[in-house]
């Protein structure tokens, strides 16, 4: 293996698993209080649309419904995990949390979510649903969305741009990440861009498809423009979001149900509007990592012992997972580890990437 290769591992936080693993989204493992919620989302944005939301309007790296600085460590506004209804304050602090296996919180039977310690127990809260020993909590860290912050008619162009680019494709494939690998006038080019990514990860999780895209090349990519959410949107969705977080960092499977709350995919609003998640099934999802990098080779440049460094095709599997092999489905748990593993391409990719 070459040396300074990023470290992978399990990613998902034992509490991102700790409750049911009936699955069921809204309606299940939770108190009655998860039933009949509302629903909202960006199903039936454009690309610009999506783009906009996704940059917010401020200069700040954290999501802008992460609530605002103090509270513990910083990390929200000091309410409660529940508290808020609106994109602005959705949460306070973020805590490792009771779920059941699509993420979906699991209430205590007085509607709040219930945080849990480092060895995935319920801590007790009092009566307006705060830890009563809240260093006992695990924080969730939220790794950085790169999608900067622009003036919209940047933004539209952007979306503009990243749409024709995908319209005037001749041929289409994905790199050894996942990413879209495309050939326009004959030139290859991967969409490497945080936000480009991440916009395509939220349209595909809310429409099924590329808003504006009416055609890829091909068969192997219809799925995201048949206007259908299916298993494999979902699937390759994993790839998008992994281009469009920090690259170092590990993910965990509460951070992506932050994530995907902040972002408005599928979301749920439950216990009279206290509580706001994404409502996505992951029952189908399957994912192998022997089957799905076995075989990806990509050239890379490789340091030799003289100082120099040379073009080399190198397995992935091995470089970059040590042929350590993983499998698992049908809950966030698994697409979490999958998504990581992508992260990790990503970032070998881009530290011993061939300059173009």
């Amino acid at each position: 293996m070459l040396t300074g290769r990023p470290e992978t591992g399990r990613g998902a936080s034992g509490g991102g698993s700790g409750g049911s693993t009936s699955g069921g989204g809204a309606t299940s493992g939770g108190s009655s209080g998860q039933q009949g919620g509302s629903t909202g989302g960006q199903g039936g944005s454009d690309m610009n649309d999506i783009f906009n939301d996704l940059a917010g309007d401020d200069d700040s790296d954290r999501p802008d419904c992460a609530g605002q600085p103090g509270g513990k460590d910083g990390a929200g506004g000091g309410q409660p995990p529940t508290s808020g209804t609106t994109k602005g304050d959705l949460f306070g602090d973020l805590f490792v949390i009771d779920r059941d296996a699509n993420g979906v919180p699991i209430l205590t039977p007085e509607g709040w979510v219930q945080p849990l310690d480092i060895n995935g127990d319920p801590i007790p809260l009092d009566d307006e649903g705060h830890p009563l020993d809240e260093s006992l909590t695990v924080e969730v860290e939220l790794g950085r969305l790169n999608v900067g912050r622009a003036p919209t008619s940047v933004l539209d162009k952007r979306a503009e741009e990243v749409v024709t680019l995908l319209n005037s494709a001749t041929a289409l494939t994905t790199d050894a990440a996942g990413r879209l690998t495309l050939t326009v006038d004959g030139e290859e080019k991967t969409i490497d861009s945080p936000l480009e990514n991440l916009a395509i990860y939220v349209a595909l999780l809310t429409t099924g498809s590329i808003p504006g895209v009416s055609d890829l090349p091909g068969t192997k990519f219809d799925f995201m423009v048949d206007g259908t959410y299916t298993a494999q949107d979902l699937a390759a969705s994993a790839a998008f979001l992994a281009a469009a977080t920090d690259k170092t960092g590990v993910f965990t499977s509460d951070e992506i149900a932050y994530i995907d709350a902040f972002l408005g995919v599928k979301s749920v609003t439950v216990s009279n509007g206290t509580v706001t998640y994404s409502d996505i099934d992951y029952s189908s999802f399957v994912y192998d990592r022997s089957t799905t990098y076995g075989s990806v080779i990509v050239n890379v440049l490789v340091p030799q012992g003289d100082g120099t460094w040379v073009e080399t095709p190198v397995n992935v599997y091995d470089e970059v997972f040590g042929s350590q092999d993983f499998d698992a489905s049908g809950s966030l748990d698994a697409y979490t580890q999958a998504a990581d593993d992508a992260r990790a391409i990503v970032e070998y990719i881009h530290e011993y990437a061939i300059p173009a």
